[in-house]
């Protein structure tokens, strides 16, 4: 279906088409106007998907994100994410398990981290190369914890310039990443 929706709410589409393992294709995503897990686990396990659609919002929501394709195991580019305010968990675990993902977005832009915020986020996605680039200087607890975990064709770490650190922020961040040559 089309869902032109803008403004969303409360886990308006969440689970919508979970586990739907013939789903290639979705339908655009034009909402700017995020809310708590709206989009949380939308296409999870839907192992033909091929590719994702764009995601414009630059604000996200509590686990908005959350778990979105999890699981996706045809998914070989992930869409550019021009968030730059963030909430608790809005990307955990986003692309854990697109064991096809060799693309990441560019670069995640946001200078002030949330709990939880990137936690898992590409964990297990063993063809991805290159991760993207980190520029936040404020972290949060548990905000890249075992964000890279797995990822054994890794070769390249982006760099760390945060200055402001929390509890169990950088917790396994690039634990698994066997081919990884340079550190951050």
């Amino acid at each position: 279906p089309e869902l032109p929706a803008t403004t969303l709410a409360t886990q308006c589409y969440n689970q919508m088409f979970n586990g739907c393992s013939s789903l290639t294709t979705t339908p655009e995503l034009p909402a700017t106007t995020l809310a708590n897990n709206c989009y949380a686990f939308m296409f999870a396990y839907c192992t033909s998907l091929t590719t994702a659609p764009e995601l414009p919002a630059t604000t996200l929501a509590n686990s908005c994100y959350d778990s979105m394709f999890n699981g996706c195991r045809s998914l070989a580019t992930a869409p550019e994410l021009p968030a730059t305010t963030l909430a608790n968990y809005c990307c955990q675990s986003m692309f854990q398990g697109c064991t096809k993902l060799t693309t990441a977005p560019s670069i995640l832009p946001a200078t002030t981290l949330t709990n939880n915020c990137y936690q898992y986020m590409f964990q297990n996605c063993n063809k991805l190369t290159t991760a993207p680039e980190l520029p936040a200087t404020t972290l949060a607890q548990n905000c890249y914890q075992q964000m890279f975990l797995g990822c054994s064709k890794l070769t390249t770490a982006p760099e760390l310039p945060a200055t402001t650190l929390a509890n169990l922020c950088y917790t396994d961040m690039f634990n698994g990443c066997s081919s990884l040559v340079t550190a951050p």
